[in-house]
């Protein structure tokens, strides 16, 4: 008799179903697993025998073939054990429910002494299977918290084999711990940065708000001790929440990473995402054999940050122009090619020159024009084109900090959030009939639809597409800032003066 049971291997952020057909027949002892299994799956033999042993089971002495279909499918899980496992006694001893297993997936790695251990990717599985019409998932303990956080579908967290057949034989019922609770999330203003403890600095802060509603890359510029990387670390105050969609959306991409745990089943939080200027551009854009995401997918919806970054290789920034303008990437590998998203703002630091004092008032730069050159010339043009602020970040002033200064009433993070959040909601409202929630993410066409002009407002970009020299990807960009900075202050038409300060922020080529 030949059993079916039903597993899911997980590519990229795409799932197959994997039928797990397991024939037992007489003749001498083999165990042969087929349909393209990599290396961990093939030593699912061993791992069998051993928690087969331990749980009181016994694997027969007879030619047992399993065959993973369909088999032009790479399977490279460890978390078909248990799929073989039930096939093997399903043929063996008098597991009942055989309609019920039609319906079930079952996903576990076994342990010798017939334990579970966790797994990776189990979110976009359980999805994939609710989607499919299955009725009930079998998932490792450890992993229930992140499974139940989708409905609709029944979570068996199964602590061993052994209790996996008793429930399948109806000789014990298996008892789920409690299930993921929503509704508690951490308060991100408990923080301990705060916008209302940046002293000076308005312009930077303005053009922060603008870029968290939404989506618009920004450069903070100046010497070394401006504040550019503590407003960067602050940014992340003033983000708006996340909506329970985006929440599973960002912890997909998480759970394939292996980057979710028991204490933290599922990504509440905007993602903030800080890289070294050591880091290889494929640890960036996507890694390993398997191409699992890199940091630009860790950081979708929402902050990619670079501190330094004329420190990085210019290989490395390169490799960044395409998923700044697609919000994708692809990751290309000798025997795997995936697409994973990669939404997010684009945001840097970095100093004007090698020492970093070129625009440092009170002390001199010492570095040649030469060096200066060669040290911008590792940001190429297309690069900086696609950037819609750059801000200068100037010395605080010594009269900054004078007692009169630091009583003066300052907006905190609360107070701009609130601002961004009602912006991001009118932007919610207006593309809800298409595929985009932000200004950012518009087409061309769109951009000539909910980014109408007056006449006084074409005149003047007309003018600035000639005295800054803007290519058409500007052109596009600086509409797009300017219907940021208008629902900012919830003015249904882009007015002039919403153009000039998009344009402000903007660098023109020379």
């Amino acid at each position: 008799m030949i059993s079916k049971i039903f597993c899911i291997t997980v590519n990229g952020l795409e799932s197959e179903i994997i039928e797990v057909e397991v024939d037992i027949n007489a003749g001498l002892p083999n165990f042969t697993i087929v349909g393209l299994p990599d290396t961990s799956v093939q030593e699912s033999k061993e791992r069998l025998r051993s928690a087969l042993k331990s749980s009181n089971f016994k694997l027969p002495t007879s030619r047992i073939t399993v065959n993973l279909a369909p088999a032009d499918i790479k399977k490279t899980w460890p978390s078909f054990d248990v799929s073989i496992a039930v096939g093997i006694l399903f043929n063996m001893w008098d597991i009942k429910k055989e309609e019920y297993i039609k319906k079930s997936i079952f996903l576990w790695e076994l342990s010798l002494d017939g334990s579970i251990r966790p797994i990776s990717a189990i979110l976009p599985s359980v999805i994939w299977a609710k989607e499919k019409g299955y009725k009930h998932i079998f998932v490792p303990y450890d992993n229930f918290y992140e499974a139940s956080i989708v409905d609709g579908i029944e979570i068996i967290a199964t602590p061993s084999l052994w209790d996996l057949v008793a429930h399948l034989n109806g000789e014990k019922s298996i008892q789920n711990p409690e299930k993921a609770n929503l509704s508690e999330k951490k308060d991100i203003f408990h923080s301990k940065y705060d916008f209302a403890h940046i002293v000076g600095q308005n312009q930077a802060k303005r053009a922060l708000e603008i870029a968290a509603a939404w989506l618009h890359n920004i450069v903070l510029s100046g010497p070394p001790g401006s504040g550019k990387t503590l407003l960067a670390k602050t940014f992340s105050t003033i983000l708006p929440e996340l909506t329970l969609d985006e929440m599973i959306e960002i912890s997909k991409i998480y759970s394939i990473s292996w980057l979710l745990s028991k204490d933290m089943p599922l990504i509440i939080q905007r993602p903030f995402r800080t890289i070294h200027h050591t880091a290889s551009a494929i640890s960036i854009i996507g890694w390993w054999r398997n191409a699992r995401p890199g940091e630009i997918s860790l950081a979708h919806k929402w902050v990619l940050f670079l501190d330094e970054v004329l420190e990085f290789p210019k290989t490395v920034l390169e490799v960044l122009r395409q998923p700044l303008e697609d919000g994708t990437i692809s990751v290309n590998r000798v025997n795997s090619s995936y697409t994973y998203p990669a939404k997010f703002i684009f945001l840097w630091a970095m100093n004007p020159c090698p020492c970093g004092y070129l625009t440092d008032p009170d002390k001199a730069c010492i570095c040649s024009q030469e060096q200066i050159k060669r040290y911008n010339a590792k940001l190429s043009w297309p690069m900086v084109d696609r950037i819609d602020m750059m801000i200068e970040v100037p010395k605080v002033k010594v009269d900054d900090f004078t007692l009169k200064t630091k009583t003066r009433a300052i907006e905190n993070s609360q107070t701009i959030a609130l601002r961004v959040k009602k912006a991001r909601e009118i932007q919610l409202k207006r593309f809800q009939e298409i595929k985009i929630t932000s200004n950012s993410q518009m087409t061309s066409k769109e951009v000539e639809v909910f980014c109408v002009l007056d006449s006084e407002g074409e005149k003047m970009i007309k003018q600035a597409l000639q005295t800054m020299n803007l290519s058409a990807r500007a052109y596009y960009r600086v509409l797009k800032l300017a219907r940021t900075i208008a629902d900012l202050e919830g003015s249904q038409n882009i007015q002039v003066f919403h153009i000039a300060e998009a344009l402000s922020y903007r660098k023109g080529e020379n």
